[in-house]
């Protein structure tokens, strides 16, 4: 397989053939950035918090992928499987958005108001509201 090396790549891509989605110039750095950021935001959220730990081990695993890719774009590419690099990168930087709202909504904690009964029913479902 043909690897490109970050002049050529650059050479080679000119657009990302998306509307609104710029050529990132050095996308790695910035993806190991983002991704370090939102581990950083997530260190504030509570441990029992299911959000944080779901995100956190998705982060660590994509981190880890892009760390041990040596600067190979499209190795990063195939196995994040989010499409192009900067497609990747505007995941993650709406990741790190999202967990910052979450640190400022404090969603792990119980709510203010006891939800109506039936609030929580689906169709042809019945939960039943904790007492929290």
């Amino acid at each position: 397989m043909f690897r490109l090396t970050r002049p050529l790549f650059n050479a080679v891509k000119r657009t990302t053939g998306i509307t609104g989605l710029s050529v990132h110039p050095n996308p790695l750095p910035e993806l190991v950035k983002t991704y370090k950021s939102t581990l950083g935001v997530l260190a504030n959220i509570p441990e029992t918090s299911v959000y944080r730990q779901g995100v956190e081990a998705l982060t660590r695993y994509k981190l880890s992928i892009v760390e041990s890719a040596n600067g190979d774009v499209a190795a990063v590419e195939l196995k994040l499987n989010e499409g192009q690099i900067e497609q990747a990168l505007d995941v993650a930087s709406d990741e790190l958005s999202l967990a910052s709202k979450m640190l400022e909504w404090k969603a792990w904690e119980p709510l203010e108001e006891k939800p109506e009964p039936g609030q929580w029913e689906y169709i042809g479902q019945q939960t039943t509201v904790s007492s929290s």
